[in-house]
Protein backbone atom coordinates (compact mmCIF):
# COMPACT_ATOMS: atom_id res chain seq x y z
CA UNK A 1 0.00 0.00 0.00
CA UNK A 2 1.18 3.46 -1.08
CA UNK A 3 2.23 5.83 1.90
CA UNK A 4 -1.20 8.10 2.31
CA UNK A 5 -0.88 11.87 2.14
CA UNK A 6 -2.35 11.99 6.61
CA UNK A 7 0.63 9.79 7.66
CA UNK A 8 3.68 12.19 6.14
CA UNK A 9 5.53 14.37 8.20
CA UNK A 10 4.14 17.47 8.70
CA UNK A 11 5.25 20.59 7.66
CA UNK A 12 5.19 22.94 10.64
CA UNK A 13 6.58 26.31 11.73
CA UNK A 14 9.47 27.22 14.13
CA UNK A 15 8.52 30.36 15.31
CA UNK A 16 11.97 31.10 17.06
CA UNK A 17 13.76 32.20 13.70
CA UNK A 18 10.55 31.92 11.48
CA UNK A 19 11.89 28.93 9.50
CA UNK A 20 10.03 25.63 7.74
CA UNK A 21 11.15 22.65 9.37
CA UNK A 22 9.75 19.20 8.89
CA UNK A 23 10.55 15.89 10.93
CA UNK A 24 11.47 12.61 9.88
CA UNK A 25 12.76 9.63 11.28
CA UNK A 26 13.10 11.99 14.36
CA UNK A 27 15.12 14.25 12.62
CA UNK A 28 14.57 18.13 12.02
CA UNK A 29 15.31 19.15 8.85
CA UNK A 30 14.77 23.34 8.37
CA UNK A 31 13.68 24.49 5.36
CA UNK A 32 13.87 28.20 5.15
CA UNK A 33 11.96 30.85 5.44
CA UNK A 34 8.22 30.31 6.56
CA UNK A 35 5.51 29.43 4.42
CA UNK A 36 7.93 30.29 1.34
CA UNK A 37 7.99 28.91 -1.95
CA UNK A 38 11.12 27.64 -1.55
CA UNK A 39 10.44 25.92 1.73
CA UNK A 40 7.69 24.46 0.20
CA UNK A 41 9.39 22.95 -2.63
CA UNK A 42 12.03 21.71 0.17
CA UNK A 43 9.62 20.01 2.31
CA UNK A 44 7.75 17.98 -0.82
CA UNK A 45 11.47 16.93 -1.64
CA UNK A 46 11.96 15.22 1.07
CA UNK A 47 8.88 13.94 1.64
CA UNK A 48 9.24 12.29 -2.04
CA UNK A 49 12.60 11.18 -1.23
CA UNK A 50 11.87 9.91 2.33
CA UNK A 51 8.85 7.53 0.69
CA UNK A 52 11.31 6.74 -2.67
CA UNK A 53 13.37 5.48 0.15
CA UNK A 54 11.05 3.02 1.80
CA UNK A 55 10.57 5.57 4.32
CA UNK A 56 14.03 6.12 5.78
CA UNK A 57 15.80 9.07 5.26
CA UNK A 58 19.14 9.37 3.74
CA UNK A 59 21.99 10.61 5.59
CA UNK A 60 22.99 12.90 2.57
CA UNK A 61 20.40 14.59 1.86
CA UNK A 62 22.21 17.84 1.25
CA UNK A 63 23.88 17.49 -1.99
CA UNK A 64 27.29 19.01 -2.37
CA UNK A 65 27.56 22.25 -4.08
CA UNK A 66 28.20 22.10 -8.17
CA UNK A 67 29.69 24.87 -10.60
CA UNK A 68 28.00 28.09 -10.24
CA UNK A 69 27.22 28.35 -13.73
CA UNK A 70 25.10 25.87 -13.75
CA UNK A 71 21.17 26.28 -14.53
CA UNK A 72 18.16 25.64 -12.37
CA UNK A 73 15.30 23.09 -13.01
CA UNK A 74 12.99 25.80 -13.75
CA UNK A 75 15.13 27.85 -16.25
CA UNK A 76 15.63 24.50 -17.65
CA UNK A 77 12.29 24.08 -18.26
CA UNK A 78 11.16 27.94 -19.26
CA UNK A 79 13.53 27.25 -22.19
CA UNK A 80 12.07 23.95 -22.87
CA UNK A 81 8.37 24.99 -22.92
CA UNK A 82 9.27 28.01 -24.49
CA UNK A 83 10.30 25.58 -27.11
CA UNK A 84 7.38 23.14 -26.85
CA UNK A 85 5.15 25.82 -27.50
CA UNK A 86 6.03 26.05 -31.21
CA UNK A 87 6.82 22.50 -31.81
CA UNK A 88 3.81 20.58 -30.33
CA UNK A 89 1.65 22.82 -32.07
CA UNK A 90 -1.01 22.27 -34.85
CA UNK A 91 -2.86 24.48 -37.26
CA UNK A 92 -1.92 27.28 -35.32
CA UNK A 93 -3.75 25.49 -31.65
CA UNK A 94 -1.63 24.15 -29.07
CA UNK A 95 -1.77 20.06 -29.50
CA UNK A 96 -2.58 17.97 -26.85
CA UNK A 97 1.09 17.11 -26.26
CA UNK A 98 1.57 19.97 -25.32
CA UNK A 99 -0.79 19.59 -22.15
CA UNK A 100 0.79 16.10 -21.84
CA UNK A 101 3.79 17.53 -21.14
CA UNK A 102 2.74 20.25 -19.13
CA UNK A 103 1.36 17.17 -16.53
CA UNK A 104 4.74 15.44 -17.25
CA UNK A 105 6.92 17.99 -15.99
CA UNK A 106 5.02 19.58 -12.90
CA UNK A 107 6.57 17.57 -10.13
CA UNK A 108 9.56 18.27 -11.37
CA UNK A 109 9.21 21.66 -10.93
CA UNK A 110 7.31 21.74 -7.76
CA UNK A 111 10.21 18.76 -6.14
CA UNK A 112 13.48 20.55 -7.62
CA UNK A 113 12.40 23.87 -9.35
CA UNK A 114 15.22 25.74 -7.60
CA UNK A 115 17.75 23.03 -7.65
CA UNK A 116 20.62 22.67 -10.10
CA UNK A 117 20.59 20.46 -13.05
CA UNK A 118 23.37 19.20 -12.32
CA UNK A 119 22.03 17.97 -9.00
CA UNK A 120 19.13 16.24 -10.03
CA UNK A 121 20.40 12.66 -10.60
CA UNK A 122 18.69 9.10 -10.74
CA UNK A 123 17.86 9.01 -7.22
CA UNK A 124 16.16 12.57 -7.71
CA UNK A 125 14.00 11.12 -10.75
CA UNK A 126 12.91 8.01 -8.81
CA UNK A 127 11.36 10.91 -5.67
CA UNK A 128 9.64 12.14 -8.64
CA UNK A 129 8.25 8.85 -9.94
CA UNK A 130 7.25 8.00 -6.33
CA UNK A 131 5.42 11.13 -5.78
CA UNK A 132 3.47 10.73 -8.89
CA UNK A 133 1.90 7.34 -7.61
CA UNK A 134 2.07 8.10 -4.13
CA UNK A 135 0.98 12.02 -4.10
CA UNK A 136 -0.61 12.39 -7.41
CA UNK A 137 -2.31 8.91 -7.22
CA UNK A 138 -1.42 7.62 -11.10
CA UNK A 139 -1.94 4.55 -12.39
CA UNK A 140 0.86 2.68 -13.44
CA UNK A 141 0.79 3.45 -17.45
CA UNK A 142 0.36 7.19 -16.68
CA UNK A 143 3.55 7.34 -14.36
CA UNK A 144 5.30 5.45 -17.12
CA UNK A 145 4.45 7.75 -20.09
CA UNK A 146 4.91 10.90 -17.62
CA UNK A 147 8.38 9.39 -16.85
CA UNK A 148 9.09 8.95 -20.84
CA UNK A 149 8.12 12.50 -20.82
CA UNK A 150 10.77 14.50 -18.17
CA UNK A 151 13.24 12.21 -19.82
CA UNK A 152 12.48 13.46 -23.27
CA UNK A 153 13.01 16.70 -21.85
CA UNK A 154 16.38 16.33 -20.35
CA UNK A 155 17.13 14.96 -23.75
CA UNK A 156 16.49 18.00 -25.46
CA UNK A 157 18.26 20.01 -22.84
CA UNK A 158 21.48 18.36 -23.81
CA UNK A 159 20.95 18.46 -27.28
CA UNK A 160 20.54 22.49 -26.29
CA UNK A 161 24.02 22.27 -24.50
CA UNK A 162 21.50 23.31 -21.64
CA UNK A 163 22.72 19.99 -19.42
CA UNK A 164 25.84 17.94 -19.44
CA UNK A 165 24.86 14.61 -21.24
CA UNK A 166 25.80 12.71 -17.84
CA UNK A 167 22.89 14.15 -16.10
CA UNK A 168 20.89 12.51 -19.21
CA UNK A 169 22.43 8.90 -19.37
CA UNK A 170 22.02 8.67 -15.50
CA UNK A 171 18.47 9.58 -16.08
CA UNK A 172 17.92 6.56 -18.00
CA UNK A 173 18.95 3.74 -15.82
CA UNK A 174 15.38 4.50 -13.67
CA UNK A 175 13.35 2.36 -15.42
CA UNK A 176 9.27 2.31 -15.81
CA UNK A 177 7.19 0.75 -13.02
CA UNK A 178 6.55 -2.91 -13.57
CA UNK A 179 2.86 -5.01 -13.10
CA UNK A 180 2.88 -6.54 -10.41
CA UNK A 181 6.21 -4.97 -8.63
CA UNK A 182 5.48 -1.59 -7.74
CA UNK A 183 2.52 0.35 -5.47
CA UNK A 184 0.99 1.68 -8.29
CA UNK A 185 -2.27 1.54 -9.23
CA UNK A 186 -3.41 -1.06 -12.32
CA UNK A 187 -6.16 0.02 -14.53
CA UNK A 188 -8.46 -2.76 -16.18
CA UNK A 189 -7.67 -2.91 -19.78
CA UNK A 190 -10.83 -1.52 -22.11
CA UNK A 191 -12.93 -4.29 -23.43
CA UNK A 192 -15.46 -4.57 -26.57
CA UNK A 193 -18.86 -3.64 -25.89
CA UNK A 194 -21.97 -5.92 -26.15
CA UNK A 195 -24.11 -4.84 -29.61
CA UNK A 196 -27.03 -5.17 -27.54
CA UNK A 197 -25.83 -2.35 -25.27
CA UNK A 198 -24.69 0.01 -27.95
CA UNK A 199 -28.16 -0.32 -29.53
CA UNK A 200 -29.90 -0.10 -26.56
CA UNK A 201 -28.84 3.81 -25.80
CA UNK A 202 -29.50 4.79 -29.29
CA UNK A 203 -33.21 5.90 -28.72
CA UNK A 204 -32.29 8.09 -25.78
CA UNK A 205 -29.51 10.33 -28.14
CA UNK A 206 -30.04 12.93 -30.06
CA UNK A 207 -29.91 11.31 -34.15
CA UNK A 208 -26.45 13.29 -34.60
CA UNK A 209 -25.15 11.69 -31.66
CA UNK A 210 -26.48 8.39 -32.66
CA UNK A 211 -24.62 8.74 -35.92
CA UNK A 212 -21.17 8.52 -34.37
CA UNK A 213 -21.69 5.83 -32.49
CA UNK A 214 -23.34 3.81 -35.33
CA UNK A 215 -20.53 5.09 -37.74
CA UNK A 216 -18.09 4.42 -35.39
CA UNK A 217 -18.92 0.91 -34.32
CA UNK A 218 -18.95 0.15 -38.16
CA UNK A 219 -15.67 1.35 -39.31
CA UNK A 220 -13.31 1.25 -36.34
CA UNK A 221 -12.33 4.52 -36.15
CA UNK A 222 -11.34 6.54 -33.33
CA UNK A 223 -13.76 9.09 -31.36
CA UNK A 224 -11.50 11.78 -32.55
CA UNK A 225 -11.90 10.84 -36.28
CA UNK A 226 -15.33 10.86 -35.93
CA UNK A 227 -16.22 13.69 -34.45
CA UNK A 228 -13.35 15.73 -36.92
CA UNK A 229 -15.49 14.35 -40.02
CA UNK A 230 -16.21 16.87 -42.79
CA UNK A 231 -17.74 16.37 -46.36
CA UNK A 232 -14.72 17.37 -48.01
CA UNK A 233 -12.59 14.68 -46.05
CA UNK A 234 -14.87 11.89 -47.94
CA UNK A 235 -13.91 10.39 -50.99
CA UNK A 236 -17.24 9.43 -52.48
CA UNK A 237 -16.38 8.68 -55.84
CA UNK A 238 -16.24 4.51 -55.84
CA UNK A 239 -18.88 2.04 -54.15
CA UNK A 240 -16.79 2.28 -50.97
CA UNK A 241 -15.89 5.71 -49.87
CA UNK A 242 -12.73 6.70 -48.38
CA UNK A 243 -12.83 9.05 -45.68
CA UNK A 244 -9.13 10.83 -45.14
CA UNK A 245 -8.28 12.16 -42.06
CA UNK A 246 -5.43 15.10 -42.74
CA UNK A 247 -4.81 16.11 -39.10
CA UNK A 248 -4.24 12.74 -37.35
CA UNK A 249 -2.55 12.09 -33.94
CA UNK A 250 0.65 10.59 -36.67
CA UNK A 251 0.49 12.81 -39.26
CA UNK A 252 4.07 14.29 -38.27
CA UNK A 253 5.25 10.33 -38.56
CA UNK A 254 4.20 11.53 -42.38
CA UNK A 255 1.52 8.15 -41.96
CA UNK A 256 -1.85 8.55 -43.75
CA UNK A 257 -4.83 7.69 -42.10
CA UNK A 258 -7.38 6.32 -44.69
CA UNK A 259 -10.86 4.98 -43.54
CA UNK A 260 -13.18 3.26 -46.08
CA UNK A 261 -16.72 3.14 -45.21
CA UNK A 262 -19.05 0.90 -46.63
CA UNK A 263 -22.73 0.86 -47.48
CA UNK A 264 -24.32 0.69 -44.22
CA UNK A 265 -21.98 3.18 -43.02
CA UNK A 266 -22.80 5.52 -45.82
CA UNK A 267 -26.61 5.48 -45.22
CA UNK A 268 -26.12 6.59 -41.41
CA UNK A 269 -23.84 9.52 -43.08
CA UNK A 270 -26.13 10.47 -45.66
CA UNK A 271 -28.84 12.87 -44.12
CA UNK A 272 -25.81 14.65 -42.88
CA UNK A 273 -23.77 15.17 -46.00
CA UNK A 274 -26.06 18.44 -47.02
CA UNK A 275 -23.12 21.08 -46.27
CA UNK A 276 -20.33 23.28 -46.77
CA UNK A 277 -17.22 20.70 -47.59
CA UNK A 278 -15.38 22.78 -44.83
CA UNK A 279 -18.69 21.85 -42.13
CA UNK A 280 -18.28 19.57 -40.06
CA UNK A 281 -20.92 16.57 -40.02
CA UNK A 282 -21.90 16.46 -36.72
CA UNK A 283 -22.79 20.07 -34.62
CA UNK A 284 -23.68 20.48 -30.80
CA UNK A 285 -25.77 23.61 -31.83
CA UNK A 286 -27.78 21.39 -34.67
CA UNK A 287 -28.33 18.65 -31.97
CA UNK A 288 -29.16 20.85 -29.29
CA UNK A 289 -31.60 22.57 -32.22
CA UNK A 290 -32.99 19.02 -32.08
CA UNK A 291 -33.79 18.34 -28.79
CA UNK A 292 -35.41 21.68 -27.87
CA UNK A 293 -37.87 20.97 -30.95
CA UNK A 294 -38.79 17.69 -29.56
CA UNK A 295 -39.05 19.00 -26.28
CA UNK A 296 -41.46 21.52 -27.64
CA UNK A 297 -43.41 18.85 -29.67
CA UNK A 298 -43.74 16.63 -26.59
CA UNK A 299 -44.97 19.42 -24.63
CA UNK A 300 -47.90 20.51 -27.07
CA UNK A 301 -48.90 16.68 -27.17
CA UNK A 302 -49.44 17.08 -23.50
CA UNK A 303 -50.97 19.73 -22.96
CA UNK A 304 -54.23 20.34 -23.15
CA UNK A 305 -55.47 23.65 -21.79
CA UNK A 306 -54.59 26.96 -23.71
CA UNK A 307 -51.36 29.13 -23.52
CA UNK A 308 -52.00 32.39 -21.93
CA UNK A 309 -49.98 35.67 -23.22
CA UNK A 310 -49.35 35.98 -19.30
CA UNK A 311 -48.02 32.69 -18.59
CA UNK A 312 -45.77 33.10 -22.09
CA UNK A 313 -44.76 36.22 -20.66
CA UNK A 314 -43.75 34.81 -16.70
CA UNK A 315 -41.50 32.31 -18.63
CA UNK A 316 -39.61 34.11 -20.75
CA UNK A 317 -39.25 36.54 -17.20
CA UNK A 318 -37.86 33.40 -15.88
CA UNK A 319 -35.71 32.50 -18.47
CA UNK A 320 -33.94 35.70 -18.39
CA UNK A 321 -33.63 35.75 -15.41
CA UNK A 322 -32.08 32.33 -14.97
CA UNK A 323 -29.56 33.78 -18.00
CA UNK A 324 -28.37 36.43 -16.08
CA UNK A 325 -27.77 34.53 -13.15
CA UNK A 326 -25.99 31.95 -15.14
CA UNK A 327 -24.86 32.30 -18.79
CA UNK A 328 -25.81 29.47 -20.87
CA UNK A 329 -22.87 27.58 -21.91
CA UNK A 330 -22.58 28.50 -26.13
CA UNK A 331 -23.07 25.20 -28.11
CA UNK A 332 -19.89 25.00 -30.23
CA UNK A 333 -19.80 23.99 -34.22
CA UNK A 334 -18.60 20.93 -33.43
CA UNK A 335 -18.05 17.88 -31.30
CA UNK A 336 -14.88 17.03 -29.72
CA UNK A 337 -14.11 13.55 -27.66
CA UNK A 338 -15.10 14.97 -24.95
CA UNK A 339 -18.65 16.63 -25.27
CA UNK A 340 -19.30 13.02 -27.59
CA UNK A 341 -18.76 11.41 -24.52
CA UNK A 342 -20.80 13.24 -22.30
CA UNK A 343 -23.33 13.14 -24.90
CA UNK A 344 -23.81 9.43 -24.68
CA UNK A 345 -23.36 9.94 -20.93
CA UNK A 346 -26.35 11.97 -21.26
CA UNK A 347 -27.81 9.57 -22.87
CA UNK A 348 -27.38 6.99 -19.50
CA UNK A 349 -28.95 9.02 -17.43
CA UNK A 350 -32.25 9.49 -19.76
CA UNK A 351 -32.28 5.78 -20.06
CA UNK A 352 -32.11 5.29 -16.32
CA UNK A 353 -34.54 8.24 -16.04
CA UNK A 354 -36.96 6.21 -18.25
CA UNK A 355 -36.53 2.92 -15.85
CA UNK A 356 -33.90 1.59 -18.75
CA UNK A 357 -30.98 -0.09 -16.96
CA UNK A 358 -27.87 0.23 -19.74
CA UNK A 359 -23.95 -1.23 -18.46
CA UNK A 360 -21.76 1.89 -18.89
CA UNK A 361 -19.49 1.82 -21.81
CA UNK A 362 -17.27 4.94 -23.44
CA UNK A 363 -16.70 5.14 -27.35
CA UNK A 364 -13.32 3.63 -27.50
CA UNK A 365 -14.53 0.35 -26.72
CA UNK A 366 -16.46 0.63 -30.05
CA UNK A 367 -13.46 0.53 -31.60
CA UNK A 368 -12.41 -2.39 -29.58
CA UNK A 369 -15.58 -4.23 -30.72
CA UNK A 370 -14.99 -3.45 -34.05
CA UNK A 371 -11.07 -4.78 -33.98
CA UNK A 372 -12.58 -8.09 -32.31
CA UNK A 373 -15.03 -8.52 -34.72
CA UNK A 374 -12.66 -8.04 -37.77
CA UNK A 375 -9.89 -10.41 -36.26
CA UNK A 376 -12.04 -12.88 -35.78
CA UNK A 377 -13.56 -13.28 -39.00
CA UNK A 378 -10.27 -11.98 -41.11
CA UNK A 379 -7.32 -12.13 -38.85
CA UNK A 380 -4.93 -9.60 -37.09
CA UNK A 381 -3.54 -8.54 -40.24
CA UNK A 382 -6.87 -7.37 -41.44
CA UNK A 383 -7.90 -5.85 -38.15
CA UNK A 384 -4.44 -4.13 -38.51
CA UNK A 385 -5.35 -2.47 -41.30
CA UNK A 386 -8.74 -1.53 -40.72
CA UNK A 387 -7.69 0.21 -37.09
CA UNK A 388 -5.10 2.25 -38.87
CA UNK A 389 -2.08 0.61 -37.18
CA UNK A 390 1.23 0.71 -38.11
CA UNK A 391 2.62 -2.46 -35.95
CA UNK A 392 0.73 -5.68 -34.90
CA UNK A 393 1.43 -5.63 -31.59
CA UNK A 394 -0.49 -2.38 -31.19
CA UNK A 395 -3.51 -4.07 -32.83
CA UNK A 396 -3.20 -6.86 -30.17
CA UNK A 397 -4.44 -4.15 -27.56
CA UNK A 398 -7.54 -3.76 -29.17
CA UNK A 399 -8.99 -6.45 -31.04
CA UNK A 400 -9.39 -9.14 -28.36
CA UNK A 401 -8.11 -12.50 -28.97
CA UNK A 402 -11.03 -15.19 -29.50
CA UNK A 403 -11.64 -17.42 -27.26
CA UNK A 404 -13.67 -19.27 -30.29
CA UNK A 405 -11.43 -20.15 -32.17
CA UNK A 406 -9.34 -21.88 -30.12
CA UNK A 407 -12.17 -24.11 -28.97
CA UNK A 408 -12.26 -25.25 -32.82
CA UNK A 409 -9.34 -25.73 -32.92
CA UNK A 410 -9.30 -27.77 -29.74
CA UNK A 411 -12.34 -30.13 -30.80
CA UNK A 412 -10.69 -30.83 -34.36
CA UNK A 413 -7.71 -31.86 -32.76
CA UNK A 414 -6.87 -31.11 -29.43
Amino acid sequence: MSQSRQSNPKYRHYKPKNLGVVRIDGKDHYLGRYDSSESWEKYHRLVAEWLSRGQTIAADTVTPAKPSDSISINEMLLAYWQFAETYYSKDGKPAKELESMKEAIWPVRHLYGTTKVTDFGPRALKAVQQYMVAEQNLCRNVANHRLSRIKRVFKWAVAEELVPPSVFHGLLAVAGLRYGRSEARETEPIKPVDDKHVDAVLPFVTPHVAAMIQVQRLTGMRPDDVVSMRPGDIDRSADVWVYERHDHKNRWRGHQRLIPIGPKAQAILQPFLDRDPEAFLFSPKESEAWRQNERLANSGKERKTKVYPCELRARAAKKEVRKRRKPKRQKHDRYDTASYRRAIDYGFSKAKAAGVEIPHWHPNQLRHTRGTEVRRDHGIEAAQVVLGHARADVTQVYAEKNLQKAVEIARLSG
